[in-house]
């Protein structure tokens, strides 16, 4: 292992659950459990106390749910956002979306094995974000789709257009059907550097966060459809 362990807090209300997280990521050498929570507000408590570098978070909770408690931790106007990994055996296009839209970097069912457990902890914790195109394409997008409204989204899509450059766009198209860097570069035949690049302008001049907040907002404004 090089540098500190990933600092994880866990925010799980069932008890053997967290008692099953806390044991697969303390068995990790890179992985460090810094603190848990059973409800919402604990949690948010807990991570502005505690800092950790990801949480884990479970989307029905008591007191305060996992989406508010990640709009809290991790939403527009937040000074420091935290890296929230949503966790929850609740596969439910409005779940998903509102907990990506709240802020969270990426989402996961809880009957995932745990080595993708793990490795989803590993990509948030290095600032990346974990978004499985079918999650993306079949939740995101569809429910997105849903609840648009239509006034609104054409100008917020017009000043998308205006702002990015074509291939800017196109790059933003790619990363709203789920595709990494890698699967980007040789779909548009370009170097997976120059798509970092390309990604990162997105980002700057959309004023967002990460990819999975391109990817919410490509699909809330029309950019693209669930059914490209």
């Amino acid at each position: 292992m090089t540098g500190p362990p990933i600092r994880v807090l866990i925010c799980e209300d069932q008890a053997l659950v967290r008692a099953g997280y806390i044991s697969i990521f303390s068995a990790q050498s890179d992985m460090d459990v810094v603190g848990e929570a059973a409800d919402g507000r604990t949690a948010v408590d807990a991570a502005n106390r505690l800092r950790p570098d990801v949480v884990v978070m479970d989307i029905q909770m008591p007191v305060m749910d996992g989406i508010e408690a990640t709009r809290r931790l991790a939403g527009p106007g937040t000074a420091i956002p935290a890296k929230v990994l949503v966790v929850t055996t609740f596969n439910v296009d409005e779940y998903v979306y509102q907990a990506l839209r709240a802020g969270a970097s990426g989402f996961l069912l809880k009957d995932a094995p745990p080595a993708e457990l793990v490795n989803g902890v590993r990509t948030i914790a290095r600032g990346d974000s974990l978004l499985a195109p079918a999650v993306t394409r079949a939740l995101v997008g569809r429910y997105a789709e849903r609840v648009r409204p239509a006034g609104a989204s054409r100008t917020a899509r017009e000043e998308i257009v205006r702002v990015l450059t074509r291939r800017e766009l196109e790059v933003l198209e790619q990363l709203a059907a789920g595709l990494s860097n890698a699967e980007i570069s040789a779909e548009l035949f370009i170097t997976a550097e120059t798509v970092k690049t390309y990604v990162s302008r997105i980002l700057t001049k959309l004023d967002l966060r990460d990819r999975v907040q391109a990817v919410v907002l490509a699909y809330r404004v029309g950019l693209v459809s669930a059914a490209d």
